[in-house]
């Protein structure tokens, strides 16, 4: 007990003092738990401007110029941020639209008048020396292209037929010698500083590497630095502010170029997105948890292309049958691909249109070819010795079984051949045991009229020697092979007599019940594979494949169609040549049958470089001579279908537009140039921390950074519209 009363005051007040501090702890947490609910509830996460976006690629780096830039690969990415365009294409509204400049386009659709905006730098501007873009610059990058010297005449080809010129300090026009709605895309190409390259002459424009290594733009982004690492070669951006932008949030992008997937895989920690992401077995992005995938599609499509210009392949029936006979689906389900195409024109919606595998059509169509199954063939053979030997004047059986030395007798009405005949050269005897008949008898040991083994052609002749009737006679000395001739004769009586309906139902036989062994007609077997289609000379169908190595599914979609097709009797070979060089030198000359390849519409989607007669390449020329623009794989000439493709790219009236080319649909579907099969799907991924990324619908795979300003990695918390620090307490009161 505690007998000091002071002893006993002091210990309350002792207590009191640490309760008094426990309760001021618990209302000081309390308040702060109530202040984080008040802002979490009151504030809103939104973009920060900052951060470097990281991005891994696999690929080569080349040096940066517009002109130069290799489709599909990175640098064309980087290019798209460091080098803007008169105009660029919205992958959200799928239109061209202003950039560095705004357009006018006359009522005829020939002129284009441009107006370059206020303002606009050049990267290599400074406080006191602004270098602003100019309509000189916009001469000498347009002129350049059409120089006879340019180095890129694919590119040159954009500008054919245009003259461009200065009008104002701001202004300049483009006139067409014909009307083109499609040319607002190549003013989408990056415009370089004319005071950049003076002294390069034009023919070694491309070998300037001073501007390639360290490029000068006036893009939304501006080079800062390209080192070379251990494991990767990067390239860093910097924000370059403009007035015509709106607000970019991320201010530094470093690409990072791998010399292979494995390696970038390696440093995937230090990345933010990754470029176009391969695909397991199962057709899933090979990335980690953290990272989101984007598939998407560009304007291309992988076709079949028929070389037109080989006889073979000129038949329409046989086309048909192919286009048929192959199984899309089958196609994409072992390439994990997803999209089916079956016309070039992307633009239409062609759900309903679509030409479904159909093997039992494709036979049809097959049969109706020039081109038959070994089994027709021989079964239409038959038919037709059959005919021959049992009408007519001369009688016999179509197949004999002769020993060397003995002989074939042969009779007949001497109503109907006098006397003086001759059967193989050798003459009728008057018949003694039946008067008004004649019989010969054909040797087989040699000489004049002997049966040989094997196929025989007997003709009757009349004494002057003109051909009175004709008989087939295949001779053997083998039981065993004349067993089997026996049996398709058998066989070949049963067809007879189903196609008369002479037999029942269940007993009749088509040609599709037979097949062909060692030359010979037997009944089919279900493990029996299709035999290659012969014409009427005894030729096969055999067309070769050619196709490049690059990418791999290419070679792995020939091997599907190659047994795809065995099934319809048509042998494929394939041709991929090891090198890209050796390939586009077959594909310049037209040396295949058939090509697998793909094409890019581009933001445009115009088709007529494809399909064109303006696109055929002409072999008679030298072959210093074959074009490189010739893009008509397909050697396809159609006088609608050039009428159509015009209209096409003259017309500014969408209706007229659209009529042209659902009529253009009809007539490619009708011709079948080429059988297309899919459009490639690719993968783009992004960390889970890069917000709010969106690509829409791009042409190229660099589309995606035309969405950039809305991407973001930093984010902070903002008061709500009406709420602050200050709305605390009403707030406090309010809460239930």
């Amino acid at each position: 007990m505690v007998s000091d009363p002071r002893q006993l005051f002091r210990i309350v007040f002792h207590l009191q003092r640490w309760a008094l501090r426990f309760l001021a702890l618990i209302f000081v947490l309390a308040l702060l738990l109530l202040l984080r609910r008040f802002h979490t509830v009151n504030t809103e996460l939104v973009p920060e401007r900052g951060g470097t976006y990281i991005e891994g690629s696999v690929s080569q780096f080349q040096p940066l110029n517009p002109w130069f830039t290799v489709t599909n690969n990175v640098n064309r990415d980087i290019v798209s941020l460091v080098f803007s365009g008169l105009l660029k294409y919205n992958p959200e509204s799928k239109k061209i639209e202003d950039d560095l400049a705004t357009v006018a386009i006359s009522r005829d659709g020939r002129v284009y008048t441009l107006t370059l905006k206020d303002n606009i730098l050049w990267h290599d501007s400074t406080p006191g020396e602004p270098h602003p873009v100019t309509p000189e610059d916009v001469l000498f990058t347009f002129q350049t292209v059409q120089n006879a010297e340019f180095p890129n005449t694919l590119l040159r080809e954009n500008f054919r037929g245009v003259s461009v010129e200065k009008v104002d300090a701001r202004t300049v026009r483009f006139v067409l010698d014909e009307p083109y709605s499609f040319f607002a895309s190549n003013l989408t190409l990056g415009l370089l500083p004319k005071r950049s390259f003076e002294g390069v002459p034009i023919r070694k424009i491309d070998q300037a590497l001073d501007f390639g290594l360290k490029p000068i733009g006036a893009g939304p982004y501006a080079f800062k630095s390209l080192v070379q690492t251990d494991l990767s070669t990067e390239v860093t951006l910097e924000r370059f502010p403009r007035p015509i932008d709106p607000d970019y949030f991320i201010k530094r992008i470093v690409f990072r170029i791998f010399p292979d997937y494995a390696t970038l895989l390696a440093d995937i920690r230090n990345l933010d997105g990754v470029r176009l992401v391969p695909r397991n077995d199962k057709g899933e992005p090979i990335v980690p948890r953290r990272f989101v995938a984007i598939n998407y599609t560009l304007p291309q499509y992988v076709a079949l292309f028929f070389n037109l210009g080989h006889p073979v392949l000129q038949d329409p029936k046989l086309r048909l049958g192919l286009q048929l006979g192959t199984n899309k689906q089958a196609i994409v389900d072992t390439l994990g691909e997803s999209v089916i195409v079956d016309t070039p024109l992307l633009e239409l919606d062609t759900s309903n249109w679509r030409y479904n595998y159909d093997p039992t059509a494709a036979q049809g169509a097959l049969f109706e070819s020039k081109w038959n199954l070994p089994e027709k063939a021989r079964l239409q053979r038959l038919l037709e010795i059959r005919e021959t030997n049992f009408t007519g004047a001369l009688h016999a059986d179509p197949i004999v079984l002769l020993d060397t030395g003995a002989a074939l007798t042969l009779t007949g009405s001497l109503t109907q051949v006098k006397m003086g005949a001759t059967v193989n050269g050798i003459p009728i005897q008057q018949q003694p045991s039946a008067s008004g008949s004649w019989i010969v008898a054909l040797p087989t040991t040699g000489g004049t009229g002997s049966l040989k083994l094997g196929q025989n052609l007997v003709q009757l002749l009349d004494p002057k020697g003109t051909v009175i009737d004709t008989v087939y006679v295949w001779r053997t000395t083998n039981t065993r092979e004349y067993r089997r001739a026996s049996a398709e004769q058998i066989l070949l009586q049963q067809f007879m007599d189903s196609r008369s309906s002479v037999l029942p139902p269940d007993q009749r036989i088509t040609v599709q019940n037979l097949a062909v062994e060692q030359g010979m007609l037997r009944r089919r077997v279900p493990n029996d594979k299709t035999d290659v289609r012969v014409n009427d000379r005894g030729q096969r169908l055999t067309l070769r494949l050619l196709t490049s190595s690059s990418p791999p599914t290419y070679r792995k979609t020939a091997e599907v169609i190659r047994d795809q097709w065995a099934a319809l009797g048509v042998e494929v070979v394939l041709d991929v040549p090891d090198t890209r060089s050796a390939f586009e030198k077959k594909l310049i000359s037209r040396d295949y049958d058939i090509l697998l390849f793909g094409q890019s519409l581009l933001d445009n989607l115009d088709s007529y470089p494809y399909w064109h007669s303006d696109g055929i390449q002409h072999l008679e020329d030298s072959p210093t001579g074959l074009r490189l623009d010739a893009y008509n794989f397909s050697q396809y000439s159609s006088f609608q279908a050039d009428a159509l493709l015009t209209q096409i790219r003259q017309t500014f009236n969408e209706g007229e537009r659209q009529e042209a080319l659902s009529e253009l649909r009809k007539v490619l579907a009708e011709d079948v140039p080429a059988v297309f099969l899919y459009s490639p799907l690719y993968t783009f991924a992004y960390h889970q921390d890069v917000h709010n990324v969106s690509i829409g619908h791009p042409s190229l795979h660099s589309d995606r950074f035309l969405t950039l300003h809305k991407w973001y990695i930093l984010q902070e918390r903002q008061f709500k519209p009406g709420k602050s620090w200050w709305s605390f307490l009403p707030w406090l009161f309010s809460v239930q």
